[in-house]
């Protein structure tokens, strides 16, 4: 039981601002950054109990969480509303999936303002054409290098804090020198830092970095192009940060799988208690006592030590 509650800022403090600086000065700092994706508010807040400084709101994970396919059904309502919704509880430097900027290069800025206002940090602008899809399946078509570029350059006209990391999806069909000059145009455009999507190995990766010297991050989805590679392998190659996108969503839904397969199959979840959260686990990670404090009408709530843990 929390005795000494949190400050609940999210009632208490406005959205925080001035985190794209943050995330920019994590880059500097030549420390290799973990960020966990994170689909919702709570998944959110797990990562950064176990200690992560910085998260990643995929597009792919959103939607599906939704219940729908990857294939730019997303609104950008939507995609704003989950980005408010995680940093107003976590206050950490949030990357958003900004898929194609959800139009062109209007769209794009009215995205990049929308996003801003919600304190993320930065957004990642991918090269695709409508409909878009996963970067590591196939059937992906790109937009011309020139009009992303255009595209990336609208962007950083609108912004005033946020960084901008300009993914290239042409690795798997142009080859990754094509990947590599796309980039070089996007850094001219007003990208801050790359993200070269769907690489198959070591040597694209070390091919990639040895061109490229603003941040670049890695994606390491997982039943994808990438081999399964550590967050040590991708410094090591010259990779400022990593994400793992869907992983937390993906774990999430397995484990719901397995408790409603059981439950519907023995009638109890007497079996499965052991693997749940706790109501003093889940009360601890939302703060539950730091806002019921915030009402003194509230009569303050004393977990019995019986039916808590």
């Amino acid at each position: 039981m929390n005795e000494t509650p949190n400050k609940p800022v999210w009632l208490e403090e406005p959205l925080p601002r001035g985190l794209g600086a943050s995330l920019a000065e994590k880059w500097a700092s030549g420390e290799f950054l973990q960020i966990a994706g994170a689909h919702d508010p709570m998944a959110a807040l797990v990562a950064r109990k176990a200690g992560f400084e910085a998260l990643y709101l995929s597009g792919a994970a959103l939607t599906a969480s939704l219940g729908l396919p990857d294939l730019g059904l997303l609104t950008m309502e939507e995609l704003v509303g989950r980005a408010r919704a995680i940093i107003r509880v976590t206050r950490l430097p949030l990357i958003v999936d900004g898929d194609t900027g959800y139009g062109e290069a209007l769209n794009a800025m009215r995205l990049i303002r929308e996003l801003e206002d919600v304190g993320v940090a930065a957004v990642q602008l991918e090269d695709q054409v409508m409909p878009k899809k996963c970067g590591h399946l196939n059937g992906k078509q790109l937009v011309s290098a020139e009009d992303m570029a255009q595209k990336v350059a609208a962007a950083a006209r609108a912004r005033r804090d946020l960084k901008i990391i300009a993914r290239t999806d042409a690795a798997a069909s142009e080859g990754v020198e094509a990947a590599i000059e796309r980039a070089r145009l996007y850094i001219e455009a007003g990208a801050d830092a790359i993200f070269p999507e769907a690489l198959e190995g070591e040597e694209q990766f070390r091919q990639f970095a040895s061109a490229i010297k603003v941040p670049l991050l890695a994606n390491m989805t997982e039943f994808g192009r990438t081999p399964q590679t550590s967050a040590g392998e991708f410094s090591e190659m010259g990779y400022a940060m990593a994400i793992w996108p869907v992983s937390s969503l993906r774990i999430c839904a397995h484990a719901m799988e397995k408790f409603f397969t059981e439950l519907k199959t023995t009638g109890t979840a007497a079996g499965t208690v052991k693997d749940m959260q706790s109501r003093a686990e889940l009360y601890d990670i939302i703060n539950y006592f730091g806002y019921e404090s915030l009402d003194k009408k509230v009569l303050r709530t004393v977990l019995d030590p019986a039916f808590a843990a």
